[in-house]
């Protein structure tokens, strides 16, 4: 090679070489520059979380705290009521703890925080002996969480809470914060966050001791006309990811030494109702899909217009008396089952 090759050769290669340092020192500052963004991001988020947070203290789903601190505080055999808020505004714990003698928890809340949430309680303090009842007005779902936001309001900083969320909802909870915490610094401006509503059905103040919307409910707030403008009563669909989530479920209560129970929602009796025989077609196609037993025939919790309060799964008083009546009357056929029978006296 002549000196003129090996002189361009040689100043090609200390050439690259810069390119190459500069490159490295451009993604070195690139690295160093987001790195000290994610810093200042997570800093401001925790500083979010410790000023702002929590605005939700006293909403209506806050009352999860209470129905968790409840829970884990019944060590014995007990009833637990999984599923959205059928169960809140359709439940009277009282009678049934009164009916089989043991403690009752209702963890009935929000419809927007989707089945696989409301499930995701059901493994919780679980002891021999116990009792876990899913009444869910659907079992066709995507198994996520249907509203992130609404989870947001439900989890805040409560890390008693966030033991409900599953890595797969982590993406979902990610992109929706940012409107979460813009609802928190409204509320946290204006001055108008963690406010006690007393007079709300709607309310974390509504709740009793057993995890049931107490607040007193004589009568329906719409007449029928109104009611079915804003409303259709459609017959459940069944799901494989629904059930087959809910099987596995079972499994985990079975391993635990728990019962796990399909039980009934209430359905408005009317000219605007689908015909019973969907009902019972429904049922028959949840039973076969599905590992634990279906205690409840849907055609029983057809109730009367005057029974619902504002919507097709609230209720009101005497709408959840006759609910309860029936789930009471469901679960203690479904006990005697499992009695032993006794052998004919000689």
């Amino acid at each position: 090679m002549n000196r003129h090759n090996l002189f361009t050769s040689n100043s090609k290669k200390d050439t690259n070489k810069k390119d190459r340092d500069k490159n490295n020192r451009r993604a070195v500052g690139t690295i160093l520059f987001l790195t000290k963004l994610s810093c200042l991001a997570l800093f401001l988020i925790l500083l979010f979380g410790k000023v702002i947070m929590p605005q939700y203290l006293y909403s209506y789903n806050a009352s999860l705290l209470d129905k968790m601190e409840h829970l884990a505080t019944l060590s014995g055999p007990k009833i637990v009521l999984i599923g959205n808020s059928n169960l809140a505004f359709g439940i009277r714990s009282d009678l049934l703890e009164e009916a089989f003698h043991m403690p009752v928890v209702n963890m009935g809340l929000h419809g927007s925080l989707g089945n696989a949430f409301h499930e995701e309680m059901a493994k919780l303090h679980v002891n021999e002996g116990d009792i876990i009842i899913v009444a869910h007005t659907e079992y066709d779902d995507d198994d996520l969480i249907t509203d992130p936001v609404i989870a947001w309001l439900t989890l805040e900083n409560h890390p008693a809470l966030w033991k409900l969320v599953r890595a797969k909802d982590i993406p979902s909870l990610y992109f929706s914060y940012p409107d979460y915490a813009k609802r928190c610094l409204t509320l946290w401006t204006s001055r108008k966050g963690n406010e006690a509503n007393y007079g709300d059905a709607y309310s974390r103040m509504s709740f009793n001791e057993y995890g049931d919307v107490s607040f007193d409910r004589p009568g329906g707030r719409y007449d029928q006309d109104e009611f079915f403008e804003m409303f259709t009563i459609k017959v459940p669909s069944v799901g494989e990811t629904c059930t087959n989530r809910l099987n596995r479920l079972n499994q985990y209560i079975t391993e635990h030494g728990g019962i796990m129970l399909i039980a009934a929602y209430p359905v408005v009796s009317s000219e605007h109702t689908p015909p019973a025989e969907e009902y019972v077609a429904f049922q028959k196609k949840l039973s076969s899909s599905l590992d634990c037993p279906v205690i409840s025939d849907f055609t029983d919790y057809f109730l009367d217009f005057d029974c619902f309060y504002d919507t097709p799964y609230h209720l009101t008083n005497e709408g959840c008396l006759l609910r309860t009546n029936q789930l009471i009357l469901d679960l203690r056929s479904y006990l005697e089952t499992l009695q032993p029978h006794s052998s004919p006296s000689s």
